[in-house]
């Protein structure tokens, strides 16, 4: 080993400027990392190292500069397309093999990012936990006993544990912020329609989103710039607005009342959660109380509310001659929107829009929100027992974010004594998804730039 060398972007690239690496020695060491790690739950298809390794032949004699993912590994989550490998969704019964590449995947490998396989997922992607799975349960990469965080487990393990330089997940509830806090990296969940999901198995179409994790949040804003733009294809596609508005460098940052915080007895997380306020006043911010009530409240409507509905139209003819194929909690879950009337969903769209303007006032006093991304970390053995409640308490800070058509990027906050990590997340209006990755890049420098275990962040030259 003459060298070790961080498996973020801009390292990667720089090492094949200069000759260091090139494109085929990066993935040869990516899967001796994959062998290494054993059967960690992270794959559900990785792709012979024989093709990957063709992908970065392919990249011989390209311009690098013309190419701002040139040799880049990626993995994505198995419920996104790859043309002529399986989309399972999670459910092997449920599995297809798409003729075509998800648009937002195929973006990537055209700017010369290489793909490596497809990752583990709470089944059909309903689930912050990471343990819904008939693949298996991923761990975070800090303890092998507790979650990793849902529904993109793999995506982020693979990020945490060096294994990727980036991956992508879904995000309808938390899904792109949860893991990313329980395994220390960078989940950015863009604004609503901002990246591509056809090719996109929906959860709640309406609401769901492509996410981003990485080590950085330097990279999670290049990735946003490749893989963002309006798609014919995609019915919930928008265009970005030429100007949006932009965070001050003195800033003010809204924070719930101390009666709304939830810690589900988690002291240390409550601690590191103040600490991480005191980090963001030493980059500019200046911490303003706001009234959370109607942020919770539009989050109860997600999963107690007639968008369950959604879930169940997703996959109704599934669901209808095969509902015995799906894992029993996420068959519970989605049964429960057979509860409710065309009635109950228009009550839904009315309390949401009166949430809003509740929530309209609040923003009004602040340029962006910052809470934790969860109140706490479970292990496999306490989902297990309690496998809704436990999710519900993981949603309280996020399930908001989607309904509200707001954006957000999660961040690593600092660790408990016991080893495990925390995250903070800091919330936006729509379309200030550049600005947060900014943002947040100054408050992960400040918080000392760690990602995933740091150590598996690197890569042999």
């Amino acid at each position: 080993m003459k060298d070790l060398l961080h498996l973020d972007i801009t390292s990667l690239l720089t090492a094949y400027r200069t000759a260091q690496l090139q494109p085929t020695d990066v993935i040869e060491s990516v899967y001796r990392r994959i062998a290494a790690r054993g059967n960690d739950a992270v794959w559900i298809h990785l792709l012979p190292q024989a093709q990957a390794i063709a992908q970065a032949q392919s990249l011989a004699g390209r311009n690098i500069d013309e190419l701002p993912l040139y040799g880049i590994p990626f993995a994505v989550k198995d419920n996104i397309d790859v043309a002529k490998m399986p989309t399972t969704a999670g459910c092997p019964a449920y599995s297809y093999i798409p003729e075509k590449t998800a648009t937002v995947v195929d973006r990537l490998l055209q700017a010369g990012a290489i793909l490596i396989g497809k990752t583990n997922l709470d089944q059909f992607a309903t689930g912050l936990v990471g343990v819904r799975s008939p693949y298996g349960a991923c761990s975070s990469v800090f303890h092998e006993d507790y979650i990793s965080g849902g529904s993109s487990s793999g995506s982020a393990v693979a990020v945490a544990a060096g294994l990727v330089s980036f991956s992508l997940g879904t995000d309808t509830a938390g899904s792109g912020r949860v893991p990313a806090a329980f395994n220390n990296i960078v989940g950015l969940k863009p604004t609503r329609g901002v990246l591509s999901t056809s090719g996109v198995v929906p959860a709640c179409r309406s609401l769901d989103c492509v996410s981003i994790f990485t080590l950085n949040c330097q990279d999670a804003e290049i990735l946003w710039q490749v893989a963002s733009g309006f798609d014919i294809c995609d019915s919930y596609s928008r265009q970005v607005p030429p100007q949006t508005a932009a965070i001050p460098s003195s800033f003010s940052f809204g924070v719930p009342k101390a009666d709304q915080l939830q810690f589900f007895g988690d002291a240390a997380a409550a601690d590191l959660y103040e600490q991480g306020l005191q980090h963001l006043k030493a980059i500019g911010g200046n911490p303003v109380e706001i009234d959370f009530q109607p942020f919770q409240q539009a989050a109860n409507l997600l999963y107690s509310g007639a968008w369950v509905a959604e879930r169940l139209a997703a996959i109704q003819p599934f669901f209808e001659t095969q509902a015995d194929a799906i894992h029993p909690v996420v068959r519970q879950i989605i049964s429960n929107g057979l509860r409710y009337t065309a009635v109950d969903t228009f009550k839904g769209f009315y309390a949401l829009e009166a949430l809003n303007q509740e929530a309209a006032q609040q923003w009004q006093k602040v340029n962006i929100l910052a809470l934790p991304t969860t109140g706490t970390i479970y292990t496999k053995a306490e989902v297990e027992a309690e496998p809704i409640a436990l999710n519900t308490n993981l949603g309280y800070y996020t399930n908001f974010v989607n309904l509200m058509d707001l954006c957000a990027i999660a961040l690593p906050s600092g660790f408990r004594a016991n080893g495990l990590p925390v995250g903070i997340t800091l919330i936006g209006q729509a379309f200030q998804d550049v600005a947060l990755c900014q943002l947040g890049g100054l408050y992960h420098h400040q918080m000392g730039n760690t990602s995933g275990k740091t150590t598996a962040a690197r890569i042999s030259a």
